[in-house]
């Protein structure tokens, strides 16, 4: 085949009409036309404005030398030979030489009119006037049939990348229409065919590094969430955690619940404003603070503002939004703090949905900020939702759309605290692609009736006046751990308990004081409040000693006991027994 008959016309490329004469003429140089003068006359013209313009050469007007701003630049002189155009370059020559593949086919069926000897090389020769289907069986493989049909069709290039060919290379290949001389109108198509191989191997190697941070993310997050909730008495409680899609980077959300004794139940939710291993690990040393903390069984605000403290020490760069909260059973109610988190969404048992009004102070670690607390009703039937802002958040869309959103998702919401999670979650339209990361946290205060509501009791006793208020407590206690039915022996450790805890009281503290009784299914906890904030301490009393052993007996004969001090002034000493069927 004579290969000089095509012609390429390249996208972006304009084609250069040049006139020849017969074979044996002189070439026209770049610019002639066939009825000028040769070159060498005065009147030649190779593209450039005539060396003689009127001046003479070196006088006052522009020399062949330079440009028309004075720079020095080459051009062509008289015995120079032309410059050569595209035409006369051999294109077989230079597509030869080419270390890319290039195939070139002409037709409906796209017959083989050439392939270099790279194309050769990497897929052997192929026969010439073939059609591609048969005998380029690796442009199948490539799934370039139909893209060489739509180039032919649209006279478009078109280029597909990454393709995975035989042997498993892979390939960018670029398919460009070109006019065929003598093929009429059907045209032809130039397969240009790149080996990148190298670069996808890179690229796949980058993304399971990708994989493998984020799957060691994803395995540091979910270890350090808990592994199991702890479920107090009066509340039913449920988690989930959803980590971001394979395109988002895991954050750093987290919550817990933890039991602070007498009753009470700390909640906590999160989330450090941050991706990857490095926010996994601040919030893990936030939610182990956040459980230092509770165990001080300090007001939320309290906690909020040493937590504050510590983030900015733990990495300045990151912070961090959370809710702390405290259910107490005897009072009915949440008392939150906040700090730049989104509101608690409070479900009554009518369907009517609350949000948590202010106070809400500035995230974690940019100090500066004194937090305050807040309060929210959770009565029996109730369900309170804690969340993290993956749920709510999208963009291009405010963020009160979103809370307002899960508001509508709860008030229809009934079952199982995991129910509601999961229902909460599919009505959001959090999936396993999601964008970012999403923590709930819901909990119950579970209406009880029948048998189950006799298993919960409550009795309290004003301690008026002075000594005399030390038997009238244990005849107190006597009678009400009697009504409830205990064993002689958890009842007589009770009244135990409830004297030395009175008596302390009566000796350190002051009024008013208040003895208080309470069972649930699985304890009984004996609290005694004052008006005096000193929290007593566990001593070693000598034998001489008069006093000092109230508190050493309590924590003898109890599971568990511990101190705080109220709102308002004044503490809180308590004590729980296991119960036997528990």
């Amino acid at each position: 085949m004579n290969f000089t008959r095509w012609s390429a016309r390249l996208p972006g490329t304009q084609r250069r009409a040049a006139a020849r004469t017969d074979r044996g003429s002189v070439p026209a140089a770049r610019g002639e036309h066939p009825d000028q003068p040769a070159p060498g006359a005065d009147s030649a013209n190779d593209g450039h404005p005539p060396a003689n313009d009127g001046h003479p050469p070196g006088a006052g007007g522009l020399t062949p030398d330079h440009t028309p701003d004075g720079t020095p630049s080459p051009v062509e002189k008289a015995d120079d030979p032309p410059v050569p155009t595209l035409d006369d370059v051999s294109v077989r020559e230079v597509l030869g030489r080419l270390p890319a593949l290039v195939a070139l086919v002409y037709g409906p069926e796209h017959r083989i009119a050439y392939v270099n000897d790279a194309y050769a090389s990497a897929f052997g020769p192929r026969p010439a006037g073939a059609p591609a289907r048969q005998a380029l069986p690796e442009l199948d493989e490539l799934g370039l049939i139909p893209l060489l049909d739509q180039v032919l069709r649209s006279g478009k290039s078109r280029t597909v990348k990454n393709r995975k060919g035989p042997g498993g290379g892979s390939y960018t290949v670029t398919c460009t229409p070109v006019d065929v001389r003598g093929a009429g109108k059907s045209g032809g198509v130039m397969i240009f065919v790149a080996d990148v191989t190298d670069h996808a191997e890179a690229a796949e190697r980058l993304r399971a590094s990708e994989r493998r941070q984020r799957e060691a993310a994803v395995t540091l997050q979910r270890s350090l969430l808990p592994q199991e909730l702890e479920q107090p008495d009066d509340l039913r409680i449920a988690a989930t955690y959803q980590p971001g899609g394979t395109e988002a980077a895991v954050g750093g959300d987290w919550y817990d619940v933890i039991t602070l004794g007498a009753g009470r139940t700390a909640l906590v939710i999160g989330d450090v404003m941050g991706r990857g291993v490095r926010a996994a690990a601040v919030m893990g040393q936030l939610r182990t603070a956040v459980r230092a903390y509770a165990r001080l069984d300090l007001p939320p605000h309290e906690v909020l503002q040493l937590l504050d403290g510590l983030a900015a020490e733990i990495d300045a760069s990151q912070i961090a939004t959370c809710v702390y909260a405290v259910h107490d059973p005897n009072e009915g109610r949440l008392v939150y703090a906040s700090a730049g988190h989104l509101p608690i969404l409070v479900r009554d048992e009518d369907g009517t949905v609350r949000r948590a009004a202010d106070p809400t102070g500035p995230p974690l670690g940019t100090g500066g900020w004194l937090h305050t607390s807040g309060t929210i009703a959770l009565p029996p039937g109730s369900t309170a939702v804690l969340y993290t802002d993956g749920l709510v958040e999208r963009r291009g869309e405010d963020i009160d759309e979103g809370v307002a959103a899960l508001e509508r998702a709860l008030s229809g919401a009934k079952g199982t605290p995991q129910v509601i999670c999961d229902r909460l979650m599919r009505a959001l339209g959090v999936t396993a692609d999601h964008d970012d990361d999403v923590a709930v946290l819901v909990l119950q205060h579970p209406t009880r009736t029948g048998p189950d509501a006799e298993l919960f009791h409550n009795a309290a006793l004003e301690l008026l006046g002075g000594i005399e208020a030390a038997p009238r407590a244990r005849a107190f206690a006597t009678g009400v751990l009697a009504s409830w039915r205990f064993p002689v022996e958890l009842c007589d450790l009770g009244v135990l308990a409830a004297s030395e805890l009175v008596a302390n009281s009566l000796q350190h503290g002051t009024p008013p004081m208040r003895l208080r009784l309470r069972r649930t299914d699985r304890r009984l906890i004996v609290e005694v409040t004052d008006g005096d904030d000193h929290l007593p301490r566990r001593r070693r009393a000598e034998p001489a000693d008069e006093a000092g052993r109230g508190i050493s007996i309590v924590a003898t004969i109890a599971s568990s006991w511990g101190s705080r001090r109220t709102p308002g002034g004044g503490k809180a000493v308590w004590c729980e027994f296991a119960l036997p069927d528990a």
